[in-house]
C-alpha cells in the first residue's frame, strides 16, 4: 500500500468496536448453492513445500464449516501446486478462476504465485490474501495483501533491532538472492536508513545459497561488522553460525529471518556460544502457551494440524477472509469481495499479528510491520522482547 495509507491505516490501530458490530448486524452475506468457493496457488511440490499454509487454512475453514458455514455459506476451499514452475502456477490461477469460479485466494505461499499471476489477480478483480507472502511481488501488488511481514520488512525491522536496541554501531546485511528480489532487499535497507538516520556499513548480495561460507563471514568480521543481518534458511543458518564458530569470530550479533527460527536449527546450534536472534512473522510458535496463541493452537490440535509458523499464517489468512465475508451484505461474488477488501478504512487487529492487517486501495500492501526477537539460548529459541517490535512509519 502506498506510504500515505500505511501512515493513515497503522495510526489508526483501535479499531472502533462498536460501529464494526452494528456493521456487522446489519450484513448478511448470501451465496448461490450454499457454497463460497475460494482458492490457493502455492509451491508443494519440487524445490520447496509450503502445503503446511493452505492446509492450516483448509483446518479452519473445515471448522468453519462444521459450524454451518458462514450465514449459512459453506466454505468451498481448492489448493493447487504450482510446482516452483511459472507456467504450471499460471495455468493453475486460471483453472481456479475461470473453471472453478473462486470468489478470491486465501492462503497461498509460494516461491513465485505472485510475481506470475498478480496481474491475472488485478485483471480479473479476484483478490489475493496471501498466508505467506515470499517473493518480493506479493509486497508490491495490488491486487495482493500478505497476512506476513515478509522477507523484506522483516530484513528491516531486524537491522532496525541491531542498531536501536544491540545498539550496533557498524549494521551490514549479507544475502542470498534469488530470482528478483535484489532491488528488495536493497530497498529494505534504504527503509531502515531513512527510519534510523544511520548508514548501512557493508552490504554484499553474492551470499551462496549453497558452498563455502568462510569468506564472507571473514569479510564481516575484517570489515568491522558488529551486527549482521542474513536471510539465509534453515541448513544457511545453521551453516553460517558454525563458521563462524570454527573460525572463532566474536563481537558480532548474527540476526536471521523467520525461515531461520525453527526449532531444528536451535537443536543444530545447541554448542554455539554466538549471539544469534531471528525475528518471527506473528507471535512466536514456539510459545504454545501465549494467549495471543490460544485459539490458532486449540484451531491446530482440533485438525491435527502441526504447530508451526506456517500454520500461523494460513490460519490467520482463513479467519481474516472469514472476516472480510461477514462483512457484506448481499451476494458473495468476486466482485463484492474486491470491494469489501479495496474499501476496508480501518485495519484489523489479530491477537497472532503485531500489526494491524488492512488490504485497501493502495498500489502496494505491507500492512504488517512487526516482529518479535528470538534468541537462540542453550538449545532453544528464547523470545527476547515480550512486546513486538513495531517499525515506526516513514
Amino acid at each position: 500500500m502506498s506510504k500515505r495509507s500505511i501512515t493513515k491505516t497503522l495510526a489508526a490501530t483501535i479499531v472502533v468496536v462498536a460501529p464494526a458490530l452494528a456493521v456487522q448486524a446489519q450484513a448478511k452475506p448470501s451465496c448461490a448453492g450454499g457454497v463460497i468457493k475460494i482458492g490457493a496457488v502455492s509451491t508443494i511440490t519440487g524445490v520447496a513445500d509450503f502445503s503446511e499454509v493452505p492446509k492450516a487454512a483448509k483446518a479452519a475453514f473445515d471448522q468453519i464449516n462444521a459450524k454451518g458455514g458462514i450465514d449459512g455459506c459453506k466454505i468451498d476451499y481448492t489448493i493447487e501446486d504450482d510446482k516452483g514452475d511459472p507456467q504450471v502456477a499460471a495455468q493453475a490461477a486460471r483453472n481456479l478462476i475461470d473453471n472453478k469460479g473462486v470468489v478470491a485466494m486465501v492462503g497461498s505461499a509460494s516461491l513465485l504465485d505472485c510475481t506470475v499471476n498478480a496481474m491475472t489477480y488485478q485483471r480479473k478483480n479476484v483478490l489475493a490474501i496471501q498466508g505467506l507472502g515470499v517473493d518480493a511481488a506479493c509486497f508490491a501488488s495490488p491486487s495482493v495483501s500478505p497476512v506476513n511481514v515478509g522477507p523484506f520488512t522483516l530484513s528491516t525491522a531486524m537491522a532496525y533491532y541491531a542498531s536501536q536496541t544491540l545498539k550496533a554501531k557498524k549494521v551490514c546485511a549479507f544475502d542470498i538472492i534469488l530470482g528478483g528480489t535484489q532491488e528488495a532487499y536493497k530497498n529494505a535497507m534504504l527503509e531502515w536508513e531513512k527510519l534510523t538516520g544511520k548508514k548501512l556499513h557493508m552490504m554484499d548480495l553474492t551470499v551462496p545459497i549453497q558452498g563455502d561460507l568462510t569468506p564472507y563471514l571473514i569479510k564481516a568480521r575484517d570489515g568491522g561488522c558488529d551486527a549482521v543481518v542474513n536471510n539465509g534458511v534453515e541448513p544457511n543458518v545453521v551453516q553460517w553460525v558454525k563458521t563462524a564458530d570454527a573460525q572463532k569470530i566474536t563481537g558480532i550479533n548474527w540476526l536471521f529471518l523467520a525461515p531461520g527460527y525453527t526449532v531444528e536449527v536451535a537443536k543444530a546450534l545447541a554448542g554455539s556460544k554466538q549471539p544469534v536472534y531471528a525475528g518471527t512473522e506473528w507471535e512466536p510458535y514456539t510459545e504454545a502457551d501465549s494467549p495471543a496463541n490460544k485459539d490458532w493452537v486449540a484451531s491446530m490440535k482440533a485438525a491435527d494440524r502441526p504447530l508451526t509458523a506456517f500454520s500461523q499464517g494460513g490460519y490467520l489468512s482463513a479467519q481474516v477472509f472469514a472476516d472480510v465475508i461477514r462483512s457484506i451484505d448481499g451476494p458473495v461474488t468476486h466482485d463484492s469481495v474486491a470491494k469489501a477488501l479495496r474499501g476496508m478504512r480501518e485495519p484489523r487487529k489479530y491477537p497472532l499479528a503485531g500489526s494491524p492487517w488492512i488490504f485497501g486501495d493502495g498500489k502496494t500492501h505491507t500492512s504488517m510491520r512487526s516482529t518479535k526477537i528470538m534468541k537462540l539460548v542453550d538449545g532453544a529459541w528464547k523470545v527476547e522482547t515480550p512486546q513486538f517490535v513495531v517499525l515506526p512509519t516513514k
